[in-house]
């Protein structure tokens, strides 16, 4: 797949067989490949995670984001429409919108004053007819020739999504039908806004869209997950892909838990000792679903990731800041009709992720630890054969990397390498 314009390698990815068994260390670490990402990703026929509906509740409202490495923003009109435009002013290419979020009826740049509407379009130019009957623009100038760049948006279940392409399908067909099913389990009432961080991981973006994949790891990694119960491999779960193999769910079922030898066998850190929690009450829970599900993580290419543990629901967003760098969002939501006991719970819970989160604190250096590792050596590879080689949903084992292989089978399609 190749556009006109469009960035080219100066030395060609050949991706290592068998399937994708084999991840080029390479691509964690090659600015051109992150250039390329740019245009057949993030600029591609793929739906990039924007906001939540609920960051712009109002007429007038705005969002600033970020799409691969373009910045954008969100706004609602006052007619209740949502749009989306590149924070660029079409004049010198300066950004619009300098805040996170605000309220306005008008983007107006501050270098020279260009001011566009919340759709996007240019509605005034700072003295377009000169001074004194001198200087401005030309007659020939039309305003509707610069306005911000558009993206397509779609909105689902309170995620709003944007694209580039004019190629790419609905929302609700990218997704396809298991994952657009769990994501209306998990999003699909009115949702309210319990917090939001954000951090700096050094490492590649990449690298975190395989750790949002990787079941294998949770148990071992993790161990308050194993110490306390919440997530191990020996519980009742499993692994679906989307159909396209580049989305997926991992769900796990704590009440149903049979505990299995191998974690004693194995010597497995978190599982040989007995700990006690000085404020219990973290782990406290209610069973919101028929399913029995009590741990999932959704994610959905290219960087969005959708958290449920115990009782705490979570979005997750990553972008790109530079090859070997990454910010990483996290939103805590949780639902308009909960009761106040119940936000106290998700409150509560909200301390088990994050940057200083007792469980995905770990993930915050492991990457970066992956980062260092293969730093320098381009020519090598790793391994992703945990459960086999094939790429297909399990709903007997989540000590697969099958999740993993669907995310390189996804990229390795989108980004043309052979």
């Amino acid at each position: 797949m190749a556009l006109a314009n469009e960035h080219r390698l100066s030395e060609p990815l050949i991706w290592p067989e068998p399937g994708v068994t084999r991840i080029p260390y390479r691509l964690y670490a090659d600015r051109e490949i992150l250039a390329l990402e740019q245009q057949r990703i993030f600029r591609g026929p793929v739906w990039n995670f924007l906001c939540l509906e609920i960051d712009i509740p109002e007429g007038g409202d705005f969002k600033t984001s970020t799409v691969g490495e373009v910045p954008v923003i969100i706004t609602r009109d006052e007619d209740g429409g949502i749009h989306a435009m590149v924070n660029r002013c079409a004049h010198k290419g300066a950004l619009v919108c300098l805040k996170e979020k605000g309220n306005a009826r008008a983007l107006t740049c501050i270098y020279h004053a260009w001011s566009y509407d919340l759709r996007g379009r240019l509605t005034g130019v700072a003295f377009r007819n000169g001074l004194k009957g001198k200087g401005g623009l030309g007659e020939d100038f039309d305003p509707d020739q610069h306005g911000l760049e558009r993206l397509r948006v779609e909105t689902f279940c309170g995620l709003v999504f944007g694209t580039f392409s004019e190629q790419t399908p609905s929302v609700e067909s990218y997704l396809g039908q298991p994952m657009s099913k769990f994501i209306r389990r998990n999003l699909g009432k009115p949702l309210k806004p319990l917090g939001m961080h954000s951090q700096i991981i050094h490492n590649n973006w990449k690298l975190y869209a395989e750790n949002v994949r990787d079941s294998y790891h949770a148990t071992l990694l993790h161990t308050f997950y194993t110490t306390f119960k919440i997530n191990r491999l020996d519980m009742d779960g499993g692994i679906v892909l989307a159909e396209d193999k580049w989305h997926h769910i991992s769900y796990a079922k704590r009440d149903t838990l049979d505990e299995a030898a191998e974690y004693k066998e194995q010597k497995i850190h978190a599982a040989q000792y007995n700990s006690n929690l000085a404020g219990p009450q973290l782990l406290d829970a209610w069973n919101e679903f028929d399913d029995g599900i009590t741990h999932s993580i959704q994610a959905i290419f290219p960087n969005l990731a959708i958290q449920f543990t115990l009782n705490s629901l979570c979005v997750r967003f990553f972008v790109p800041r530079g090859v070997d760098k990454t910010e990483l969002f996290w939103y805590y939501v949780g639902y308009a009709d909960d009761t106040e006991e119940q936000t106290a719970v998700r409150v509560m819970q909200g301390n088990l992720t994050g940057a200083a989160g007792l469980v995905s604190l770990e993930d915050g250096c492991i990457n970066e630890f992956v980062q260092r590792g293969t730093r320098g050596s381009p020519g090598a590879a790793g391994l992703a054969e945990m459960g086999g080689r094939e790429v297909e949903s399990s709903d007997s084992s989540r000590a697969t990397e099958a999740a993993i292989r669907g995310f390189w089978t996804g990229y390795r399609r989108i980004m043309g390498f052979d």
